[in-house]
């Protein structure tokens, strides 16, 4: 109930609109009441019979026009009244829905790493689709026509009662097997609706890693594979859909064949009350439409029910994500980050990604202006991490992070990461052209700000070389850039928000020699006066820093420069030995072009 209560709450921020929908609905509710009376006073007009069988003169054709006319007055006022209250209940419910997937996209953009590493990406599709789809149904359905539901009953039971109880109880007789159906039923499309729900994110989460993943699946000939695992979510889905809509079916079956019973027994008694005269044929006619008129809120009434039990299904998975709490938050005094010098400390710093496996142990790591740190190790041994923890996308465990010896966790969010630029291993491309994607972080971003970046990212002579330049359209797959091309583009964004602290994470990983001869060209620009961290495999980044941080198992093992960790004869002396010295191999081999003799290449190597 708590989550319905919610839901009504948000509605009403737009109370305007729900009142006019109250109101609208009050008076479609008054005029229909009105019609039947017309219609018996009419029919009693025309009977030249009352009911003690005394004959009396039959009404003028004038008097029927009177009644014609008003039954059509009042069909058009109740015809305007329902399109009133059918277009605010509509715009309110697609309000409501408007500020509900607003709020959890919101939500969704300030979680940390932490919620989504364990969050699924089809899951959280679901929510921001069906499940806001199921609340604005709620509001447009049970918000309001749920209220004119009640509204209605009460008015005509009234009413009945007046005009003959005893027709009023036989009519009721009904009523105590509509309720206990409607409970039993609400109960068990809940249920019902939370495993429909549960695996429409589940058929969403495959639907979105095949599309994602769609060349693995290619290059594994996997389709028959994926169709075959996708269709088994899909009937999965379609089967739950199946109960549901047979368990909505069956009670609306069982609704019509209480409310025709009903009116069944009414048809007897009243006509045998009409035989005796203690009713008049117009009396009967008034009380069988007043009473047809509960037609509308017994059919309704299974749409209400399951427009309530997806609602809360649907509101709480909703709420789930709106109530989470993200452990990086952005203290109430937070001060903005001027641009900083530089000077980065990490001091004891310990993290874990759960309690039981520590991902770093004891960090001591200081890194100065103008000053490249290279860190190197093993898969899991917290390289990545260090690339996570600076910008906040985690907080540390133990210890502290500062730049310029303020702790991070003093910054805002935003001041904080616009100081911090990252090159990332995995580059996004977002849908957009080459310009927009380039400017991401720096929404004012000229066109001449761009191409500045571009040079100096060695990517502006490619682009320009393309038929739209960097109106380019190059969307999430980035089909016109290599991968090459791709990397420089990330290190273009990364230096339009210039930032005095920049990450390198494993940016030259996958390439060919020419492509990191000019990605480690582009670097050499982008670094000076920075602080910089790379994380890298490769030789010629890590021989020119001026640290080489080496991690095992989360804590640091080795650092020092290339030649002090060469003299030391410990795990980097086995790194370069077993890795990187076969790459510098591999690397001046390349160099040497079999036309010219030159090596043009190998001095490029040769001076980084």
């Amino acid at each position: 109930m708590q989550i319905l209560v919610r839901i009504t709450k948000i509605a009403w921020q737009f109370r305007a609109r729900l009142i006019l929908a109250y109101l609208s609905f009050l008076g479609a509710v008054g005029v229909s009441l009105l019609i039947p009376q017309l219609f018996g006073e009419a029919i009693d007009l025309l009977v030249a019979v009352d009911a003690s069988g005394i004959a009396r003169e039959p009404a003028s054709t004038r008097t029927l026009t009177y009644f014609a006319l008003g039954l059509l007055g009042a069909s058009l006022l109740r015809g305007f009244l329902d399109f009133a209250r059918t277009y605010c209940t509509d715009s309110l419910s697609q309000k409501v829905s408007y500020d509900i997937r607003n709020r959890f996209y919101d939500k969704l953009q300030h979680l940390s790493f932490a919620y989504h590493d364990t969050a699924h990406t089809g899951n959280l599709m679901s929510k921001a689709t069906a499940d806001v789809e199921a609340i604005r149904r709620f509001v447009n359905m049970g918000l309001v026509r749920a209220l004119e539901v009640v509204v209605r009953v009460i008015a005509l039971l009234l009413i009945l009662s007046f005009m003959n109880w005893e027709l009023t109880l036989i009519s009721l007789s009904f009523v105590p097997f509509i309720v206990i159906r409607s409970s039993m039923v609400m109960g068990r499309l809940r249920r019902m609706w939370a495993v429909v729900q549960e695996k429409m994110g589940e058929a969403v989460t495959i639907l979105q890693e095949n599309l994602v993943g769609i060349h693995v699946v290619k290059a594994f000939a996997s389709e028959e594979y994926e169709k075959r695992k996708f269709a088994r979510k899909a009937q999965e889905l379609r089967e739950e859909y199946y109960k549901s809509e047979r368990l909505q079916g069956t009670n609306s079956a069982w609704m019509t064949l209480f409310f025709t019973s009903g009116m069944g027994l009414i048809l007897w008694y009243g006509g045998w009350e009409v035989i005796r005269g203690d009713l008049t044929v117009g009396e009967l006619t008034k009380f069988i439409l007043y009473l047809s008129q509960l037609t509308f809120p017994i059919r309704m009434s299974s749409f209400i029910i399951n427009s309530f039990s997806r609602a809360i299904t649907s509101g709480g998975r909703i709420f789930e994500v709106l109530d989470a709490e993200s452990p990086v938050t952005e203290k109430p005094d937070a001060i903005v980050m001027d641009r900083p010098q530089g000077q980065v400390e990490f001091e004891n710093v310990s993290f874990s990604y759960n309690e039981r496996i520590p991902a770093l142990r004891n960090l001591n790591i200081s890194a100065k202006r103008d000053q490249i740190t290279a860190i190197l190790g093993a898969p899991g041994s917290g390289k990545s991490t260090i690339v996570n923890l600076l910008p906040r996308f985690y907080d540390v465990s133990e210890g502290r992070i500062t730049i310029d010896g303020t702790d991070i966790r003093d910054f805002t969010l935003d001041s904080l990461r616009h100081n911090v630029g990252i090159v990332q291993q995995d580059v996004f491309l977002f849908s957009a052209n080459i310009h927009g994607n380039i400017a991401y972080g720096v929404k004012g971003a000229t066109r001449e700000d761009v191409i500045r970046a571009a040079k100096v990212a060695q990517l502006h002579d490619h682009i320009v070389s393309l038929p739209d330049g960097y109106d380019t359209w190059v969307g999430e797959r980035g089909a016109t850039l290599s991968g090459g091309q791709r990397q420089r583009l990330s290190i273009a964004r990364s230096i339009l928000i210039d930032p005095p602290v920049l990450i390198l994470d494993d940016s030259t990983s996958s390439v060919d020699v020419e492509t990191e001869r000019m990605i480690h060209q582009a670097m050499v620009n982008v670094m000076k006066n920075r602080t910089t961290f790379v994380i890298a495999h490769r030789l010629s980044t890590v021989r020119e820093a001026d640290l080489i941080v080496v991690l095992k198992d989360g804590q640091i093992a080795e650092q020092g420069t290339h030649e002090e960790l060469l003299a030391a004869k410990g795990i980097y002396r086995n790194i370069y030995e077993l890795q990187l010295q076969p790459q510098e191999e591999m690397l001046l081999d390349a160099a040497i072009t079999p036309d010219s003799g030159t090596q043009r290449l190998a001095s490029d190597v040769g001076d980084d």
